[in-house]
Order: C-alpha cells, then sequence, then structure tokens
C-alpha cells in the first residue's frame, strides 16, 4: 500500500512520539507497557473529515493502539473542541492527541485535558495560549483559495 507524504508524516510524528517517551521512560511509553498510551485521538483539518485517517488508523491499530478519529463538525472552534473533549473523554487511559493541519488549533485547545499525555502537529498549526487561526496566518499572503473569493454554486 502505497502512504501519501501527508500519511507517513503522520505515522513517523506518532511512532516519534512514543518512541522517545518509552526511550525517556516518562509517563508514556510504546502500546506493549501496562502504563504506556494506547489511546491515540486524531482530529482532521478543515478540508477534511475523519475518514482521511482511514489508511494511517488500521497501522497503528495493527500495532496494538486504539485510534479514534474525531468527526469535526466544523461549525465553529468551540464545537469542534467539544468534539475532541468527547472523544477524549470515551478513552480508558492516557491520551495521545493528533492534529492535522487545523485540527492543530482544536488539539492546542483541549491539550490540557488530564488524560492528554502528549501533542503531536502533523503539518498542522500550533497556536500558543490565546493565538487565532487569524493571528498566526495574519503574516503570510493569502492562499490562492481566500485571493479568488467565495465560490458561488
Amino acid at each position: 500500500m502505497k502512504l501519501s507524504k501527508t500519511y507517513r508524516t503522520a505515522l513517523i510524528a506518532i511512532a516519534g512520539f512514543l518512541l522517545t517517551a518509552a526511550l525517556h521512560k516518562g509517563p508514556v511509553a510504546h502500546a506493549n507497557s501496562p502504563l504506556g498510551v494506547r489511546n491515540i485521538v486524531i482530529v482532521h483539518g478543515a478540508w477534511a473529515d475523519g475518514s482521511s485517517w482511514a489508511k494511517v488508523i488500521p497501522l497503528l491499530q495493527a500495532n496494538g493502539l486504539h485510534v479514534v478519529a474525531v468527526q469535526n463538525p466544523l461549525t465553529s472552534l468551540a464545537d469542534d473542541v467539544a468534539a475532541a473533549k468527547r472523544a477524549i473523554a470515551l478513552q480508558d487511559g492516557p491520551v495521545l492527541l493528533v492534529g492535522h493541519s487545523y485540527g492543530g488549533v482544536v488539539i492546542t485547545e483541549e491539550g490540557n485535558d488530564p488524560k492528554v499525555v502528549g501533542l503531536v502537529y502533523v503539518a498542522a498549526l500550533a497556536p500558543s495560549d490565546g493565538e487565532s487561526v487569524a493571528s498566526i496566518t495574519k503574516p503570510f499572503p493569502p492562499s490562492p483559495a481566500r485571493q479568488r473569493g467565495p465560490r458561488r454554486c
């Protein structure tokens, strides 16, 4: 199976985080450890949905991890954070939270949840406290899609 660059990057980032934590014997370890992270909650970006992780999830599950892709409603940041919060609450034990693109903003908001032991940003926006998508992207020119204006149907 051929994986896209984003999927390969996601797998490498997640595996790297788990391996680093295991080597440092911190609170996070590999999936076979009784105290390690077995739960991964993945948050998609603004131009996708939870199915965008369909190729990554089985690969992580094959390694003994419990993986959930959040289905963001994309109605507001607060609604998307609430969806991630519900997914985290359903996990039994520590959670590694993964965000792609706009999903990075969502995981930053939810990163203080007591169950969350780490954040992985995959080609994602990584705001600091109090930063918004607008404040992060302000120094850069608009994307080609934004320059054209809204689409008319």
